[in-house]
């Protein structure tokens, strides 16, 4: 698949790649965390609130990601523009990507609150309806600084100065667990809202990180982001511009939310089991969603390093920064599948005091301990081939994957037989090991394309 690298390239490469990948971690950590903060505080009031949050973030977590994505299509075109020298180009790219993130903000809290009439048709049992639609109201007041500030986030990261994004997750994060405690147990005058509370909490440290990084983005004096400042001089909408942001931004976002929807639609298709396992399924995953932090957040600094060899036409070193990247993820999957295997009492101890829950979780871990190779694979893959600006085929890939193959599987495993909510992950494994399969067989492709074309 690519070229032998010397150690000397590989080290040097991997010296870029950690200066990117690890700020990017502590943000990907920090937003993840978010979830895992409302899991652990909403299964501290019961295991009904706990169910309800796993089923509102089911919804509106793939809606999110969906909208991210399409958004964070700006992180390649800005790539690319400065590995083509053509730094004057940064501040329309992202100017028109705000205003492209404007639309797609009102339009997911109007999508977000609609959410609700369909928990009945998904077959949510009636005692975790009222509190799933009370959170999904609250949290997408969020929505429009969520794209907002996944545009901004873009803008920095491909810069190649994530360590402010990083920080200000760092502020969002700790900002949300006295929040989340002020709207569970109705602080301040308050009204006491339960597990629902989260939503609102996650709203309130949404609209504060977009604010503090537009404050960053548009007073900094660092030398990248000062000479591209974006603030200025503000182009009115250019329909070129935007449609190239949404024919390289949409199949992103829409792969990100076929794999996500999988993931969290979980919830919801385990929920006629009861909230046992809802709970349990919960926790398995948001301990296996916090380490996926690390292969994604490998893939997006891998997305920024490949946007600039693309840019450049440079195929010898775009292969060897593949290579390293795909190195780096199978050391980093065994890492991940030891610490599943050695601290699996301890991560289901930290999530509830439940016994069964802890006991169900415990076993579904296993589950998700199979599949770490295989979703890092498939996702840093996937950044590769976004550096590549190659979308539309990996998106196909992802639907035929995980809605074809996984999605069914899942539901006939567990709503039509006995094996229980471990169907679900026999099927989230099933689809992982295929997309990693036809995503390595596109990125062949691709790289025989580009040897013919650029010589």
């Amino acid at each position: 698949m690519a070229l032998p690298i010397s150690f000397t390239d590989f080290k040097s490469y991997s010296l870029r790649l950690g200066v990117l990948a690890l700020p990017i971690l502590v943000t990907q950590f920090c937003q993840a965390a978010l979830g895992v903060v409302d899991a652990i505080m909403a299964g501290q009031v019961s295991a009904l609130d706990l169910a309800a949050v796993a089923v509102g973030s089911g919804i509106w977590l793939p809606l999110f990601l969906l909208a991210t994505g399409i958004l964070i299509a700006t992180t390649p075109l800005i790539g690319e523009a400065i590995g083509q020298n053509k730094h004057s180009e940064v501040p329309h790219i992202t100017q028109q990507s705000l205003w492209t993130a404007s639309v797609i903000g009102i339009l997911g809290f109007i999508i977000v609150n609609l959410m609700p009439g369909v928990l009945n048709i998904m077959g949510v049992p009636a005692n975790i309806q009222p509190i799933a639609a009370q959170y999904l109201h609250g949290v997408s007041f969020g929505f429009p600084a969520m794209a907002v500030y996944a545009v901004l986030r873009s803008y920095c990261e491909a810069l190649g100065r994530p360590e402010p994004v990083t920080i200000i997750s760092i502020v969002g994060l700790l900002a949300d667990i006295p929040l989340n405690y002020i709207f569970i147990h109705g602080l301040f005058g308050m009204p006491e809202m339960g597990g629902a509370g989260c939503g609102v909490a996650t709203a309130i440290v949404l609209w504060i990180t977009v604010i503090l990084l537009a404050t960053y983005t548009g007073f900094t004096k660092r030398q990248q982001i000062a000479e591209t400042r974006f603030f200025q001089n503000f182009t009115a909408p250019n329909r070129a511009q935007i449609t190239k942001l949404l024919k390289l931004g949409i199949p992103i976002g829409v792969s990100i939310f076929f794999e996500a929807s999988l993931f969290s639609l979980g919830a919801i298709i385990i929920s006629p089991l009861g909230e046992i396992a809802t709970a349990s399924h919960q926790v398995a995953l948001s301990v296996t969603g916090q380490l996926f932090m690390i292969p994604i957040s490998v893939a997006m600094a891998l997305t920024i390093m490949v946007s600039n060899r693309y840019g450049e036409k440079n195929l010898v070193a775009l292969k060897q920064v593949q290579a390293t990247g795909l190195i780096w993820t199978i050391l980093i999957a065994i890492v991940c599948m030891l610490g599943i295997w050695l601290f699996r009492p301890q991560v289901a101890a930290a999530f509830t005091d439940n016994i069964e829950v802890r006991a169900q979780a415990m076993h579904l871990l296993i589950f998700a301990l199979a599949y770490q190779l295989f979703d890092g694979w498939q996702v840093n893959i996937a950044g590769i081939l976004r550096g590549m600006q190659d979308t539309t085929v990996p998106m196909w890939v992802t639907l035929f994957c995980y809605w074809i193959v996984a999605l069914p599987l899942g539901i006939y495993l567990v709503r039509y037989t006995n094996v229980g909510a471990q169907g679900f992950w026999m099927a989230l494994i099933t689809g992982l090991f295929l997309a990693s399969i036809l995503l390595t067989l596109r990125l062949r492709f691709q790289q025989k394309r580009l040897q013919a074309q650029w010589g």
